[in-house]
């Protein structure tokens, strides 16, 4: 789960991280008082969305009049934002947040996350903040600084004095620093965060040290028990079919093809989706309905496919190990009959009382398109997606 900027900002100050005042506001009227309750000269109004490159896609004005601060807030404010990291359509506007202007001297970058390979939780920094870290990496990796924390020793003084010291930190720098990277340990730990972000970080005109951006991402299997961080969820960042999957217990992910899949395992779904595309196909989505798929969540599955209007056909992969083969035929006719499907549905099915589940779907009455193997499957569904 994500969050807005401002929720990150409140965690920040919350574990005593430094970082600018500033006011979240849902109109132009709210924009314009929230600059007023600031006070200051410059203000910098920043489209409240789930994703980066907002800069650059003009989601982030610096102003220099609350009359400014309000005309940035009616340009944005109903609209949607297109970035690299949004869909084609975008984000929705439905917030700003007006901060008061700072002066950067340098700008840092600094991440927290866990090194999935070793078990550690790694800091990673850079000097080159306000960049795509991505790129940098890919283009400079030597600016790359890369510090790993054991969780039983947890972080230590040298651990904070190496990233320091790589980012050129010096004198009371280096103390502030600390504090800060031991506030980003502490709130990543306590609020199950997968990714804790600050880009820039910056190196104030006073010399001071502060986050500018911040980027908080929550470990979705540990929602259960951060409790007031479910409730700053924002279902309007979110795909709105992954929401519906994510109610249903179902695992799903958009994607732009036009070639539905529902497959129970997540590789077995991989694996579908490699198919279809080797053979000419483009996918519409990720779909695994898990080990134990029912009749109940194969036809919340259909539903959720036929929600989508680029979808010209659909494929339905299911190996019978723990499911029987049977009981997903009779949920997929089931489903048929009681959405009325009208798209094409190639099945393939293996496994447990496979002959069984084929007989039934031969018997339905429907237009079930039989595949013999995976092979046959993804051919069958990508020339139906032709037609």
């Amino acid at each position: 789960m994500n969050l807005h900027e401002y929720q990150s900002k409140q965690l920040f100050a919350r574990y005593g991280i430094p970082v600018p005042a500033g006011h979240v506001a849902s109109t132009p009227e709210e924009a314009a008082d929230a600059a007023k309750r600031l006070g200051g000269a410059v203000w910098v109004v920043k489209a409240q969305v789930h994703a980066g490159g907002r800069g650059k896609a003009g989601g982030v004005k610096v102003v220099k009049s609350v009359e400014d601060v309000r005309s940035a807030a009616v340009a944005m404010l109903g609209q949607r934002l297109k970035t690299k990291q949004t869909v084609a359509e975008g984000l929705p506007i439905n917030q700003v947040y007006v901060e008061t202007g700072s002066k950067i001297e340098r700008e840092l970058y600094l991440s927290l996350l866990l090194n999935r390979d070793s078990g550690h939780i790694a800091f990673v920094a850079s000097q080159a903040g306000g960049m795509n870290i991505e790129e940098v990496a890919a283009k400079t990796p030597e600016k790359i600084i890369r510090v790993e924390v054991h969780p039983a020793t947890g972080l230590q003084g040298s651990h904070c004095r190496a990233l320091a010291f790589g980012l050129g930190l010096k004198g009371e720098q280096v103390k502030q620093f600390e504090s800060i990277a031991r506030g980003l340990y502490k709130l990543y730990l306590e609020c199950d965060c997968s990714l804790v972000e600050i880009n820039p970080l910056i190196v104030t005109g006073d010399g001071g040290v502060m986050a500018l951006d911040a980027k908080i991402n929550i470990e979705e299997n540990a929602l259960f028990r951060q409790k007031e961080l479910v409730g700053w969820r924002d279902p309007s960042q979110e795909d709105e079919m992954e929401r519906i999957a994510g109610e249903a217990d179902l695992n799903y992910v958009s994607l732009d093809g036009d070639i539905a899949c529902m497959v129970n395992g997540a590789g077995l779904a991989m694996a579908t989706m490699d198919l279809i595309k080797l053979h000419g196909g483009n996918p519409a989505n990720f779909l695994d309905v898990g080990g134990g798929a029912t009749r109940e969540r194969v036809t919340t599955a259909f539903k959720l496919i036929l929600q989508n209007p680029k979808v010209k056909a659909i494929l339905v992969n299911i190996f019978g190990g723990i499911v029987r083969c049977d009981m997903i035929a009779e949920g997929v006719v089931g489903a048929a009959r009681d959405l009325g499907l009208h798209l094409p549905v190639v099945v393939r099915i293996e496994g447990t009382n496979a002959a069984q589940g084929r007989r039934i779907l031969q018997e339905s009455g429907l237009e079930l398109i039989a595949a013999a193997d995976l092979t046959d499957a993804a051919k069958k569904v990508v020339a139906a997606a032709r037609k």
